[in-house]
């Protein structure tokens, strides 16, 4: 009896370290004298000691840190750009038998497929629909993981390192593109508004009473302030025939006090009487300037 307990004691050990426990997320690829025999599921499990070798894999997803890349896009602009890959094994045996390092190729997939991608797409693009270059570059990986038993659950960049002059002009365009939907805001305002205005214009032209009542109206709003200096504007149309009436006036005064050339004389032939000859005037003024040239006076002589 002594003699069986060593050999039974020496298969109950062997059977005991033979065991072996998988967890849910885990997969185990089984190796026979190192030919593949099959893959275990989550458990326990029986592998052989000496014999056999079991390579676990878990099926859980991956995320994997993409570093920043230094990209140039098609519009020769240079960017750094630093993503996340998001993968889990589909196919433990393949991931096993396909390749050596899985983690490690799928990264380096990840960064040369990111140089390459974003190279054919523009800043602009980059910039304002990620979630296309996203599905582009999940496509690509994805497909060729695909004979690796890796399945690429999502690709997504995380961050675009712009440069400082790039960025000090993206801010401009910003701001121009601003201002110009403000000018044309402020113009289809002031579109409505005139319209608005010439329809009520046609309103108050159908209704003569209700420009009288507006009126009214804007002189109560002025009247509310107490200190403050009031200008009526008067419209042209109710002083116009005053204006007119006046003009017409002075017309007929000043044609009146107009004088008539021919009707002008002289005091010397006002003094003449009717029928006098045309030199009398002139000869009894002349002895008078006589006087006056020869200096004596009337009175001595």
């Amino acid at each position: 009896m002594e003699f069986l307990l060593i050999p039974l004691g020496i298969a109950a050990a062997y059977a005991l370290g033979s065991l072996r426990v998988l967890n849910q997320y885990e997969r185990g690829v089984m190796f026979l004298l190192g030919k593949y025999t099959g893959t275990r599921g989550p458990g326990l499990t029986f592998v052989p000691l000496l014999l056999s070798r079991m390579r676990t894999v878990s099926l859980r997803i991956v995320a994997l840190d993409i570093p920043p890349q230094d990209v140039i896009t098609r519009d020769n602009i240079s960017v750094k750009v630093n993503a996340v890959l998001y993968f889990r094994v589909a196919h433990p045996e393949l991931a096993v038998l396909e390749i050596q390092d899985y983690l490690y190729a799928t990264a380096q997939l990840a960064q040369t497929t990111l140089l390459s991608v974003l190279g054919q797409v523009e800043l602009d693009e980059l910039l304002a629909d990620r979630r296309k270059v996203n599905n582009l570059l999940k496509e690509i990986i994805d497909e060729k993981t695909d004979f690796w038993g890796v399945e690429i659950s999502a690709v997504e960049i995380k961050d675009v390192l712009l440069p400082e002059t790039m960025r000090r002009a993206i801010a401009r365009q910003a701001e121009a593109e601003r201002e110009r939907r403000a000018k044309i805001i402020n113009a289809q305002g002031e579109l409505q508004a005139s319209e608005t205005l010439a329809e009520a214009a046609r309103v108050l032209q159908t209704q003569p009473a209700s420009l009288q009542l507006r009126y009214l109206q804007t002189v109560t709003e002025i009247a509310a302030e107490n200190n403050s200096t009031t200008i009526f504007p008067l419209p042209m149309d109710l002083i116009k025939p005053f204006i007119e009436r006046a003009a017409s006036a002075l017309g007929g005064a000043a044609a009146g006090a107009t004088p008539n050339p021919t009707s002008i004389q002289s005091p010397a032939s006002r003094a003449l009487p009717e029928g006098a000859p045309p030199g009398v005037g002139t000869a009894a003024r002349a002895p008078r300037s006589a006087e006056r040239d020869s200096g004596s006076d009337p009175k001595d002589v």
